[in-house]
């Protein structure tokens, strides 16, 4: 098959992957030249009618979706909100989420979508780093964000809040989970804020001005997702309006997407998978989009059942427990056509029951933060299990030396580089990390994954190690540098090393190896420490063992030898 005309991406041609491609896709695609936000003006105006979210027993449509937007936007504006200024958003999946997404970027700002798990110590450097000054955020979690505010000096505090209530979304006959009940139907007061001013959603929505003109470009940064590393506190990915593009459009194309699409959206839409394959992707297209706020394996079989939903992305991890729900036989599936995720290995028993009970083939991906979801996935119609997939839509990838830079024979290890359109363009506020984060490679620019991993002989991609020191807990990656800077704000550690343990659910979780200081051996226990750490982060973060240890072992320059902890684990 004829590929189609480089588009900038360095796609090569006639790879061994290419004889598993698509037959009705073309290798390379070439994106819209607009701005999200006119994915958004275009459906509306193609089915002003048609469900645009589902949220428990409630719809929005299309036209609502879209002139909530333009008026939050106009709020936003009317509060100083300029082209370029970048503003938080923090809360669960949930209908205000995406108006809130699409209003900022109507205002020509930049959307910082901040995990709803991150507790007050974290979310400071959100506040800080991006130099945000405006925030909008669910009630039940505005405490948290306000306690982070005010411990920052005045200069770089925020200016100005919006408060939602996921109530207001929520029908009278919504089935909600009983755990549940109180933070989503509960109408969290409005908190005050210091120096600044704070809105209620509902006024917030009732702003007569005019929103400014639409001006963003391709090029324009549109979204500033923050990703932890190695060393330090979290980094923000510039992305822009043409990088997300890329892959809002391809993932509807790999999926066999149209208008008539009911995508049952339950990965976090903070996370760059759910925010880029779940919505923009969806919202591109015209479909219907089912919202869930966590995960629960009862309401997913019946908000499946009764949207008779078509495609479902998600972790592996939530298929196994769907499947192993006892009232499993009282859900129809019947619908799904497509299903697929990442985040960690589907199991091959898993996989084989989906196929044989409902003829689907669960299509692994990979990618990450810096190149807006998937720059791997496996074709729908010929997929491996507990594989990675082939260089998606306009991308390439190869496998080289990290030492010598040179590409591995085929089936051999080494770092997963990648370069396609949908790469970030750097890392915010870090020219450091972005110039040691890409190569020069067969003379273009690669982005270095940090993940090992190998190619066989038909070009599929699988993961064997990291460089970095990631863990991966169902899909939510810990960077355990990340932890042990908090942990040593612990009044009684003196030391503390994070490494992954087993765990049969999650695939991995978070160990922390202790040592006390003198004076707090025998006052502070294992369980006070993991306390804690749930108190002060989020608790995907947060170590489920700690082993208390004499001393840490070291290097002759004084570093902590993690990896002779971790192979000892």
């Amino acid at each position: 098959m004829l590929t189609s005309t480089d588009t900038g991406a360095a796609v090569a041609a006639l790879r061994p992957h290419h004889r598993f491609w698509p037959r009705r896709l073309p290798h390379a695609i070439t994106p819209p030249a607009t701005s999200l936000w006119f994915n958004l003006a275009v459906s509306a105006r193609r089915y002003p009618d048609k469900p645009a979210l589902v949220f428990f027993d409630r719809t929005v449509s299309y036209r609502e979706l879209h002139d909530q937007a333009e008026r939050l936007a106009a709020h936003l504006h009317a509060r100083g909100v300029r082209s370029g200024d970048r503003v938080i958003l923090f809360m669960q999946n949930c209908p205000q989420w995406v108006v809130a997404h699409y209003a900022i970027l109507r205002a020509n700002a930049v959307v910082v979508p901040v995990n709803p798990m991150n507790r007050a110590e974290e979310l400071k450097h959100y506040i800080t780093d991006p130099d945000a000054a405006v925030a909008i955020c669910a009630a039940d979690l505005a405490g948290e964000l306000l306690q982070a505010n005010a411990a920052l000096p005045e200069a770089q505090r925020l200016r100005h809040l919006v408060v939602a209530h996921y109530q207001d979304a929520i029908g009278p006959a919504a089935d909600i989970p009983p755990a549940w009940t109180d933070w989503l139907t509960t109408r969290h007061p409005v908190p005050s804020l210091d120096a600044g001013s704070v809105a209620d959603w509902s006024e917030a929505l009732a702003c007569a001005d005019a929103a400014p003109p639409h001006d963003r470009q391709p090029h324009d940064l549109c979204v500033l997702p923050y990703t932890s590393g190695t060393t330090g506190l979290p980094k923000g990915c510039m992305h822009t309006h043409a990088t997300l593009m890329h892959n809002a459009v391809a993932c509807q194309l790999w999926t066999m997407g149209t208008h008539e699409n009911v995508s049952l959206v339950v990965v976090p839409m903070f996370h760059i998978t759910g925010m880029v394959v779940g919505m923009h992707s969806g919202l591109y297209t015209g479909a219907t989009l089912v919202l869930m706020p966590r995960w629960d394996r009862e309401l997913a079989g019946r908000l499946i059942s009764k949207w008779k939903v078509t495609h479902w992305s998600n972790i592996p991890t939530m298929v196994i427990d769907l499947l192993a729900s006892p009232r499993f036989d009282q859900y129809d599936l019947s619908s799904l056509v497509f299903i697929g995720g990442g985040g960690a290995a589907m199991p091959q028993a898993v996989a084989q029951r989906l196929f044989e009970q409902f003829g689907l083939r669960y299509a692994e991906g990979y990618g990450l933060t810096e190149t807006a979801a998937p720059s791997h996935n496996n074709p729908p119609d010929a997929p491996k299990q507990q594989c990675l997939g082939i260089p998606f839509v306009s991308t390439d990838a190869r496998v080289i030396d990290p030492d010598t830079l040179q590409e591995m024979p085929q089936g051999e290890a080494g770092e997963i580089i990648i370069r396609g359109p949908s790469v970030f363009t750097g890392y915010w506020k870090r020219p450091d990390a972005t110039e040691a984060a890409f190569i020069e490679f067969e003379g273009r620019t690669y982005f270095r994954s940090g993940d090992l991993g190998r190619v066989d002989e038909d070009g599929y991609f699988f993961i064997t190690d990291r460089l970095k020191r990631m863990i991966n807990a169902s899909g939510f990656k810990v960077w355990p540098a990340e932890v042990e800077a908090l942990m040593f704000r612990h009044p009684a550690i003196a030391e503390a090393c994070v490494i992954s343990t087993k765990d049969a659910y999650r695939g991995e979780s978070v160990k922390a190896v202790v040592v006390l200081r003198d004076a707090a051996r025998g006052q502070t226990s294992e369980q006070d420490i993991i306390d804690w750490c749930r108190e002060n982060m989020a608790v995907y973060k947060a170590p489920r063992v700690v082993q208390f240890v004499d001393a840490l072992p070291k290097s002759g320059s004084g570093k902590v030898m993690w990896r002779l902890l971790q192979e000892k684990e």
